[in-house]
């Protein structure tokens, strides 16, 4: 089973992953750009997920949080 944190972490990730390959100096191919602005059109932003935590905490971490924030700064 997934923690919250983990779980949180990984879409976070997913998300900005999506968002390199969008952006125009990736290389990536104009298929996968394109995808990937599809995926993102209907992925969760952090206020969602934000939202989302508040509700349903045992499935997701507050994005803000110290592990969210230790994790983007690397230190995780």
């Amino acid at each position: 089973m997934t923690a919250a944190g983990e779980r949180t972490i990984a879409v976070i990730a997913t998300r900005e992953f999506l968002e390199v390959l969008v952006a125009s100096d990736s290389g990536a191919s104009s298929e996968v750009r394109v995808a990937a602005i599809r995926l993102l059109c209907r992925y969760p932003l952090d206020v969602d997920i934000v939202t989302s935590s508040v509700a349903l905490p045992t499935l997701w971490t507050d994005p803000r949080s110290s592990r969210c924030r230790a994790w983007r700064s690397g230190e995780a």
